[in-house]
C-alpha cells in the first residue's frame, strides 16, 4: 500500500505507528507527494505536520532535504514538549494567567507554562486525534470537534484543518473554524524549519531572514506582552532587509530573557492577502529558499531557544537553536487587549473564522 512512497516516507509511516497513540490505536499518515519530488507527512495526531523532504541541488547533485524538525516514533512525539509540527490551539501562544473576558462574562482557561495559558492548555489540540480525510492526492482535511468547557474555552468549536501541496514546491494550510457561543480562537502551526536539513547538525542562527514588519510586542520574562507595540527601527528586531538571523544576538533585553528570539511581529498590511511574502527565509550556503504568505495579522519568530533535549527524527536529540519556527497568528494575549482592533481573536456564531499561511519552497 505505501509502494508508491519515497522509502523516507515509507520508514516513517512504519515506525510512526509501532506505538500506540493516547486512545490505544495507532496512529494515521498520510503522505502528499507532487511532480517535483517534494513529499510531505502528516499525521492525525495533533493534525501534525511531521515530514517536509524538498528537492534542492548542491554541487549539480540532486537530493530530497528533510527541513522540518521532528520525530520517528509517537512515544518521541508525546514526550516532546516543543509542539513539532502540531496544530496548536484553541489559542496558540499565551493568554496572561490564562484569564479572559467576552461580553462581560469572565473565563478561566487551563494555565500550563508560568501561570499562563500556552497552545490552549494542558490538553491542546497538539495531542487530540483528529478525523482525516484524504480530499485528493495532493490534498488531506482533519477536522476535530472541541466541545463547550474544553480547558475552560466556551462554545463548541469545529474546527477544519487542510493541508495542500502544489506543483509549485507550496504547502498550504487552511484554517476554518465555527462556535455555538462567543469564544476565542487562534490557530497555528508549530513547524521548525532548518533549511540547511533538519538533522544535518548545523543550527539556524546563520540563515538569512526577512520579517515584512515595522513593529515587534515586547514582552516579559513569561512571554506575556507588555500591550504596547515597539518600532524596529534601530532595533535588533529589525528585518525589513534579510539579515542572518544571529546578527544583531542577545543585543537587548527583550531577546535575552527570551534567549533568542520568542515574539510577535505586527505584519504589514499589505502582506495579509497572502500574495506577498511576510517573511523569507534562506539557507546559508543559498541551497533552498522559503517564502511564508498569510492572511493572519501577526507573526511570532522563534529560534528554537530551549530545543536542547527534544529527540530527534534520528534517535538522537535535537540542540537548542536547531530550527527556527515563523507561527502565523494573532498577537498573544490578544483577548485581554480590546485596542489591538486587528488582532481580534473572537468568534461568534454565524461568524467564519477563515485564514491561511502558505509554505513555498525554491
Amino acid at each position: 500500500m505505501l509502494t508508491h512512497l519515497p522509502q523516507h516516507a515509507i520508514t516513517l509511516h512504519q515506525s510512526m505507528t509501532v506505538d500506540m497513540a493516547a486512545d490505544g490505536l495507532p496512529a494515521k499518515l498520510i503522505t502528499l507527494v507532487n511532480q517535483h519530488g517534494m513529499s510531505v507527512t502528516l499525521m492525525d495526531i495533533g493534525a501534525t505536520w511531521l515530514s517536509c523532504c524538498v528537492p534542492v541541488t548542491v554541487n549539480q547533485q540532486p537530493e530530497l532535504r528533510e527541513v522540518l524538525l521532528g520525530v520517528s516514533t509517537l512515544t518521541d512525539f508525546y514526550q516532546q514538549r516543543a509542539y513539532l509540527g502540531a496544530t496548536v490551539g484553541r489559542y496558540a501562544n499565551r493568554i496572561a494567567a490564562g484569564k479572559f473576558s467576552i461580553d462581560g462574562e469572565d473565563y478561566q482557561v487551563s494555565v500550563n507554562q508560568n501561570g499562563n495559558c500556552l497552545h490552549g492548555g494542558e490538553n491542546g489540540f497538539n495531542h487530540r486525534r483528529w478525523q482525516m480525510q484524504q480530499e485528493n492526492a495532493t490534498e488531506v482535511q482533519f477536522s476535530l470537534l472541541s466541545v463547550d468547557g474544553d480547558m475552560g474555552f466556551p462554545g463548541n468549536l469545529q474546527v477544519v484543518v487542510t493541508y495542500t501541496l502544489t506543483e509549485n514546491n507550496e504547502l498550504t494550510i487552511r484554517y476554518s473554524a465555527e462556535t455555538d457561543k462567543p469564544t476565542v480562537v487562534n490557530l497555528t502551526n508549530h513547524g521548525y524549519f532548518n533549511l540547511l536539513g533538519a538533522d544535518s547538525g548545523d543550527d539556524c542562527l546563520s540563515h538569512q531572514l526577512m520579517i515584512n514588519a515595522d513593529h515587534y510586542l515586547p514582552t516579559d520574562q513569561t512571554g506575556i506582552p507588555w500591550g504596547e507595540f515597539k518600532t524596529v527601527e534601530a532595533t535588533s528586531f529589525d528585518f525589513r532587509q534579510l539579515k542572518r538571523i544571529n546578527q544583531d544576538w542577545l543585543v537587548d533585553n527583550d531577546q535575552q530573557q527570551a534567549q533568542g528570539y520568542d515574539h510577535a511581529f505586527i505584519l504589514h498590511p499589505d502582506v495579509r492577502r497572502a500574495t506577498t511574502a511576510c517573511a523569507t527565509a534562506i539557507a546559508p550556503d543559498n541551497s533552498l529558499i522559503m517564502d511564508v504568505l498569510t492572511t493572519k495579522p501577526a507573526m511570532q519568530l522563534y529560534t528554537g531557544n530551549f530545543l536542547a533535549g527534544c529527540p530527534n527524527q534520528m534517535g538522537g536529540e535535537y540542540v537548542n537553536y536547531s530550527g527556527f519556527a515563523l507561527e502565523t497568528q494573532f498577537l498573544p494575549d490578544s483577548p485581554n487587549h480590546p485596542e489591538w482592533q486587528d488582532n481580534d481573536a473572537t468568534l461568534r456564531p454565524n461568524e467564519h473564522y477563515h485564514y491561511l499561511t502558505c509554505y513555498r519552497f525554491r
